[in-house]
């Protein structure tokens, strides 16, 4: 028998089921002649993440022999929603198709018992391994290398190039991108945004004044200046002064920012994931696995180390770095420290007694004491699939996948993040109360708000703000009477500048060659935005114009224009003489829907227009712009 050949044939995709990343339903037996990959995940599980980079290396090394597809088979019930899932996709940069198996029929099929199992298929539809848990690249890479070679033997390999369309090219760049948390600091009116998926820290006044930006964007794991610096999805912050501690959660790092200096460096974690767990050590020798909140306290900071489902601590005179709380088992179990069990705790504040954390895989707020001799207790919430949406008293109250939680004045205001809403946890009585948002997801301000999956929360001055997750944008709520408006940001200019760099466009786009009169004429720029969006009003929108042709240029004599908060149609005048010339029209576009005027995206692209002069042609041009309507 080869052992490179399967024996059992895969089951096949029911029909009816919906598919995102693809522009149509995929079948096994459509795809007979690849090697296929089936990732059966759920978008709130901590190891799921981590075998994503896994999935990409292999889905590129063996791109024209390899199909990866994702089987999301939920866990909560927010996760059955598409569109959820959709969002997820964008948020988690997936490339590959997902199937949304909402009530777990393909998950029956294949018998699966776990978040994440990987199941290899070979080209003649038969299963040849399958595997829970992480750390799959290395198996599979040597496992999908002598399946090729065997079926290419025997001539049953199909290395024809599958193109998918994927949601990334359909989904608008908004000014934020999935802010995951937020931190204010009240002394200094100053407001600090994860921006996490644009790789950077956002500094902004509490009234929403951009004042700084940390990272360049990029994803390469680098120290140095605020603009060289760069992050991986960063997450939670803690401030001490002027130090800025930030959870680089994909790069499995912390990093010091020093706000004085303008300089990022790591001061704990290796950069890569921790292979085993309840390892410490001391700072940029210890590694560690997605550090997803922090909070400071009495010359130590603590870490909601979400990977290993502990809490971890760091001495910053000393730098060693250790788990605190939390066995390692994925459960919730009261106790001692180190006896108790967590289950991927996303979110920590304090009381300066306490520690709160929302554990988000029990869907539980529980409390972990700072002396070291101390306990952890469960405040509200049950087990690992109790779940829902209940106000109530301790056990019987029910969140779903809480990510962010901050005290003041006695109060725990909470992300319930899959709930989409903000409630409050009062500790002394353990009594869990809706604040804000009714549980429907979407974008309404005022005094009955909506929300989508709200990530983090920070109090200042009267005001709880909230990433608002996936409507990428940051929400204030007035503590005392509830009403609910979205930052407006200023300066937006600030953060298109990390986006995109010089003459790197987001689209280019070559028209269709024009022919023009000799002698004076005039450019019409066109723009249509979709239904329902406009330009954002007082954003720096603009259009750039570079003529080239030694017969082309403006009627000016110059080659090169700005026009700044353009109202389009643009004319521009031009003076042609003769021979052949391009147009260069570069538009940087701020636009946002007519009814939610803080959600702002941003469009870069670049129209080339050749240009061919002649006496028989026209006595002007025109370029035309339709930006796409999309998710």
């Amino acid at each position: 028998m080869n052992q490179y050949k399967g024996t059992i044939t895969a089951p096949e995709f029911p029909e009816g089921m919906e598919w995102l990343n693809t522009k149509s339903p995929l079948s096994l037996r459509d795809l007979r002649g690849k090697i296929v990959l089936l990732d059966f995940w759920t978008y709130c599980c901590i190891n799921c993440m981590h075998i994503l980079p896994d999935l990409k290396r292999l889905e590129h090394k063996y791109r024209n022999e390899l199909v990866v597809i994702g089987v999301h088979s939920a866990k909560f019930s927010a996760e059955q929603d598409t569109e959820n899932i959709r969002q997820a996709i964008l948020r988690y940069e997936i490339e590959h198709p997902v199937v949304n198996d909402r009530d777990m029929v393909i998950w029956r099929k294949y018998n699966v018992r776990s978040w994440p199992t990987v199941f290899l298929i070979d080209p003649t539809g038969k299963i040849v391994y399958s595997r829970p848990g992480e750390g799959v690249y290395e198996p599979f890479d040597e496992l999908i290398a002598r399946v090729i070679g065997t079926f290419d033997q025997e001539g049953l390999l199909n290395r024809k190039p599958l193109e998918f369309n994927v949601e990334r090219k359909r989904a608008a760049e908004s000014i934020l991108s999935f802010p995951g948390k937020v931190l204010t600091d009240e002394k200094s009116r100053r407001l600090f945004i994860a921006d996490s998926n644009h790789n950077r820290i956002v500094i902004a006044s509490l009234d929403g004044e951009i004042k700084e930006v940390i990272g360049s964007g990029a994803i390469p794991f680098r120290d140095g200046s605020f603009e060289e610096a760069t992050f991986n999805h960063p997450q939670g912050m803690a401030l001490h002064g002027e130090s800025l501690y930030v959870a680089d959660a994909e790069n499995h790092a912390v990093r010091l920012a020093n706000l004085e200096k303008r300089t990022v460096t790591t001061i704990a974690g290796t950069g890569e994931h921790a292979r085993q767990f309840n390892v410490a050590g001391f700072g940029t020798n210890v590694a560690l696995s997605s550090p997803w909140d922090l909070v400071y306290h009495d010359g130590q900071l603590y870490i909601a180390m979400a990977g290993p489902h502990q809490l971890w601590k760091m001495n910053l005179e000393t730098g060693e770095v250790a788990p605190y709380a939390g066995s390692g088992r994925e459960l919730r179990v009261d106790g001692p420290l180190r006896q108790a069990a967590l289950a991927q705790p996303s979110g920590i504040t304090t009381d300066g007694k306490k520690l709160y954390f929302a554990d988000s895989e029990v869907s539980s707020i529980r409390s972990a004491d700072l002396d070291p001799d101390g306990r952890v207790e469960t405040i509200v919430g049950l087990d690992l699939f109790v779940f829902g949406d209940e106000d109530g008293v301790g056990p019987k109250a029910r969140l779903q996948h809480p990510l962010g939680i901050v005290y003041h004045d006695g109060i725990l205001y909470i992300a319930d993040t899959y709930n989409n809403k903000i409630k409050r946890v009062y500790p002394d009585t353990k009594r869990c109360v809706t604040f804000l948002g009714t549980g429907e997801e979407g974008l309404r301000d005022g005094d009955s708000p909506l929300f989508y999956e709200p990530g983090g929360v920070s109090v200042a001055a009267g005001k709880l703000y909230i990433a608002d997750t996936n409507n990428h944008l940051i929400r204030v709520a007035d503590l005392k009477t509830g009403s609910v408006s979205t930052l407006k940001l200023q300066g937006m200019e600030k953060l298109t500048e990390t986006m995109r760099r010089e003459d790197v466009f987001s689209e280019k786009v070559l028209l269709s060659r024009q022919t023009i009169a000799p002698g004076d004429g005039t450019l019409r720029i066109a723009l249509e935005l979709p239904r329902g969006y406009k330009l954002t009003p007082g954003a720096p929108s603009n259009v750039s114009l570079q003529i080239e042709g030694e017969g082309l240029s403006l009627k000016d004599g110059k080659s090169l224009t700005t026009i700044r908060n353009p109202e389009f149609p643009l004319s521009i005048g031009y003076r042609a003489t003769g021979g052949e010339g391009q147009i260069k029209a570069n538009l940087s576009l701020y636009y946002c829907k007519a009814a939610a005027e803080s959600l702002c995206y941003f469009k870069d692209v670049q129209m080339i227009l050749p240009i061919t002069m002649s006496s028989n042609g026209a006595s002007n041009a025109e370029i035309k712009y339709v930006l796409p309507a999309k998710r």
